[in-house]
């Protein structure tokens, strides 16, 4: 039954984690959808976890649900704040979304100890330092 689904491979859409501010006591970041199609997204959902180990204990964190309605063509938007402290754990977002009547889904998953200051980069559509999840596939 699976086999005779089609496969709908999701391009130019991609998950940022993105440093917002940065103070001596604290930086603050969230997580952004960036849509850099020339179509817009319908009906845009997401369900963000984190799960992993640490002091040598199983952790999962809350499965938090986003319905972001409708994305416009090459623009972002932001998911949800994320705290440093989980930044060692496994950060799994799972995207699903229409164009026109065809419906589309991909997991971005930010491994442990990944957003870190040297893997930094100019997020596209967002001009803020982030990392970057997606883009082509």
């Amino acid at each position: 039954m699976k086999k005779d689904l089609p496969v709908n491979i999701v391009e130019n859409i991609s998950i940022a984690v993105v440093l917002e501010s940065e103070s001596p006591e604290q930086k603050s970041w969230n997580v952004y959808l960036v849509n850099e199609k020339e179509v817009p997204l319908r009906n845009v959902f997401v369900t963000s976890k984190g799960y992993g180990t640490q002091e040598e204990k199983d952790v999962k964190t809350t499965t938090l649900r986003h319905f972001l309605g409708d994305i416009a063509a090459s623009s972002s938007i932001r998911i949800e704040a994320i705290d440093q402290q989980v930044f060692g754990l496994t950060n799994e977002y799972w995207l699903s979304y229409y164009i026109e009547d065809t419906i589309y889904d991909k997991k971005y998953i930010f491994l442990p100890e990944s957003i870190v200051d040297e893997n930094l980069s100019k997020i596209p559509l967002v001009n803020k330092p982030g990392v970057l999840i997606g883009g082509n596939s």
